[in-house]
């Protein structure tokens, strides 16, 4: 009786998992842990077809790869319609070594948000992948745990973000811990530092 418990109870766990997939470059560890680093964070298509919701999802991806994955990221852009270059060689200016693209599903639906990402990180280099994922899910707009959060980007962005910034972080942060951990040196260490965030 224990046992069926445990399966059932496994069983609807795996049935809650917002990542569905993930998967890094097979010599990741000999190329581009080290080549890598300095990141675009770019959301196309809009999500919800609304401008500032995409900012969102740029500037809550941009924060956590900083503060959460050892990334520079640099940037952040939300561009409407789809990609015309699907490798953002446009985007690859300065020193810039990768474009995390996040291309969402998003729609309110009554007091929550269901959503869907497919994420990839592209080297500028030569266009090719680096990591992707793809995650989905649906979250109540509002969330005691998220609070401050939802008030501290929908101050930075206005109110029309206000119900997305729960569902938004809890996909995006589940999606951005699946990516792998560039090696950084100590000169790049401090670059990140100066960053702030």
């Amino acid at each position: 009786m224990n046992r069926l418990a445990l399966v059932l109870g496994l069983v609807l766990l795996a049935g809650c998992t917002t990542v569905k997939s993930s998967r890094v470059r097979p010599d990741y560890e000999t190329v581009d842990k080290t080549q890598v680093k300095r990141l675009a964070v770019v959301t196309q298509p809009l999500p919800d077809g609304k401008k500032e919701v995409g900012e969102l999802w740029s500037l809550v991806a941009r924060r956590y790869v900083n503060q959460n994955r050892d990334f520079i990221a640099k940037a952040n852009v939300a561009l409407d319609g789809n990609p015309e270059d699907p490798a953002f060689k446009g985007l690859c200016v300065e020193n810039l070594e990768g474009i995390l693209w996040l291309s969402p599903d998003v729609k309110r639906t009554g007091n929550g948000v269901e959503a869907s990402v497919k994420a990839q990180l592209l080297r500028c280099r030569d266009g090719q992948e680096v990591w992707a994922a793809q995650a989905a899910g649906s979250w109540p707009s509002e969330d005691e745990r998220y609070k401050e959060l939802t008030a501290q980007y929908t101050s930075e962005l206005g109110p029309e973000v206000s119900p997305y910034v729960a569902p938004t972080f809890r996909l995006l942060s589940a999606t951005l811990d699946t990516l792998p951990r560039p090696q950084l040196n100590d000169e790049e260490v401090t670059e990140k530092i100066e960053l702030g965030e």
